[in-house]
């Protein structure tokens, strides 16, 4: 019951939040409106579903495999993301607006990068094709209660696939469990479309046809007793040999994987349970390159909390690619050693060499802060938030970095940031409120302050127009 009723809550808090989308119905949601849907669902996932997997090498990997894929789609005229949620189940789904989650069990029994990328490029054709809204379009805002469910319903199953029931029970639609599985012409056209993106972004299209088996077969443990969320694909032998008759006329190509592929694999293997059973998961990597296991090895020892461990095997670490994942990973374990001006260092020469690299700035940031010198790590902070300015983990680490400054003001308003991509814009103008209240900011700082207060308290009072209407 109390399961239920936690359900209930969160249901009601996205069906609530979903955005004035004017006249929906008579065809399908449009583009803007269906990507205002996925934000706000993105939002609830991102900051509330303790199974997404906050991590930058995971998601930025799943982003630069998806948008390769999603450039070779048919009429792309669509923004999408990708995302990873903590889930040992082999699935995918694509949410409005573009956005694809990936269950991190999808990732870790892959058996390739292709089987993966067959993954991602049917979802991708769900979206490019525009199926979701089409499903969702006809029943106006029926519908996006119905989606709203969906998505509870994906997350939940995830940890408890009664709790999926229930969250789908909430769902006040006629009909919801019927109308929640795409239709077996959508699925069909997914699988063509996929396939043809799959084979011109250079992938061994085989990977499609062997992944469907493999889920099949897995499927039919559960049976009758699957949760609704399993049967929105729906698998059927008709479906599974349209795509081995198609691979047969398309070019056969060995793709070796790539070494972002083999080394988020690897750390999600490590980070995938709890200690005891880190052994256990260990044997997945049975049969890989001694680079990789030598990558898990380390991160085991950093989970385990055997820093001199760590320290030891990164020392003794022999010919590796060099990729920004293993610079990240000799810059954790310098941190976790204490040896923070090394830290330093060396992220400054890691940066030089992956500039972009989400893992390395962060990194960089936590070790400048280690060693004390917090208003270079502010100084750095900013220069990243210049052209990343929806990149909250950079406002928080700036918070941090501007109150060991000393900065009062400084800190509550890198933090009405954080609040604000949260989409708390109540919180964030408190902290704008208690930023000037500080006093110690100077007269550029002050200006910039009231500024953004100005602007978000105009953000605050549309919304709270939006919900009055909507309520």
């Amino acid at each position: 019951m109390a399961m239920l009723m936690a359900l209930s809550m969160t249901l009601r808090a996205f069906a609530a939040g979903l955005p004035d989308l004017g006249e929906v119905g008579a065809g399908d949601l449009s583009p803007m409106a269906e990507r205002r849907v996925g934000e706000q669902a993105m939002r609830q996932i991102r900051w509330h579903e303790r199974a997404y997997v906050e991590d930058p090498e995971v998601e930025d990997y799943l982003n630069r495999l998806g948008l390769g894929l999603a450039a070779h789609a048919p009429s792309v005229s669509q923004d999408f993301g990708f995302f990873a949620v903590r889930d040992a189940s082999l699935n995918a789904f694509a949410l409005p607006g573009g956005f694809i989650g990936v269950h991190t069990g999808l990732i870790v029994e892959a058996r390739g990068e292709s089987e993966l990328a067959a993954v991602l490029g049917h979802e991708i054709a769900h979206v490019t094709q525009r199926h979701i809204a089409q499903m969702v379009g006809n029943q106006g805002r029926t519908g996006l209660i119905m989606l709203a469910s969906l998505i509870v319903a994906i997350l939940a199953a995830g940890s408890n696939s009664q709790a999926a029931e229930a969250a789908i029970a909430t769902g006040s639609a006629a009909g919801i469990q019927s109308q929640l599985a795409f239709s077996r012409d959508f699925e069909r056209e997914a699988d063509r479309v996929g396939l043809q993106v799959l084979d011109q972004a250079g992938f061994d299209v085989r990977g499609m046809a062997s992944f469907f088996e493999r889920l099949q077969r897995g499927s039919r443990l559960y049976e009758n007793h699957a949760p609704v969320y399993m049967r929105t694909h729906p698998l059927t032998s008709e479906r599974i040999a349209d795509i081995e008759n198609r691979v047969q006329s398309l070019a056969d190509r060995r793709v070796p994987d790539s070494t972002s592929f083999r080394l988020v694999r690897a750390k999600l293997i490590v980070d995938g349970g709890d200690v005891h059973t880190l052994d256990g998961r260990m044997k997945r990597l049975d049969g890989e390159v001694a680079w990789v296991v030598d990558y898990a090895q380390i991160r085991a020892a950093l989970a385990r909390g055997r820093v001199d461990d760590a320290v030891r095997r990164m020392a003794a670490l022999g010919e590796h690619p060099d990729h920004a994942m293993f610079r990240a990973l000799e810059g954790e374990v310098l941190t976790a050693a204490g040896k923070w001006e090394q830290a330093v260092a060396h992220y400054e020469v890691a940066l030089k060499r992956f500039p972009d690299q989400r893992a390395l700035v962060y990194g960089e940031a936590e070790a400048l802060l280690a060693a004390g010198r917090a208003a270079e790590a502010s100084s750095r902070l900013r220069s990243r938030l210049a052209v990343s300015e929806d990149d909250a983990r950079l406002w928080s680490l700036l918070a941090r970095s501007r109150a060991a400054e000393g900065s009062s003001s400084g800190r509550h308003r890198a933090q009405a940031e954080v609040y604000r991509l949260q989409g708390a814009l109540r919180a964030a103008v408190e902290q704008l409120e208690l930023a000037r209240k500080a006093g110690d900011a100077d007269f550029y700082e002050a200006s910039a302050i009231d500024s953004r207060m100005r602007s978000l308290r105009a953000e605050l009072a549309a919304e709270r127009e939006q919900a009055r209407r909507g309520g």
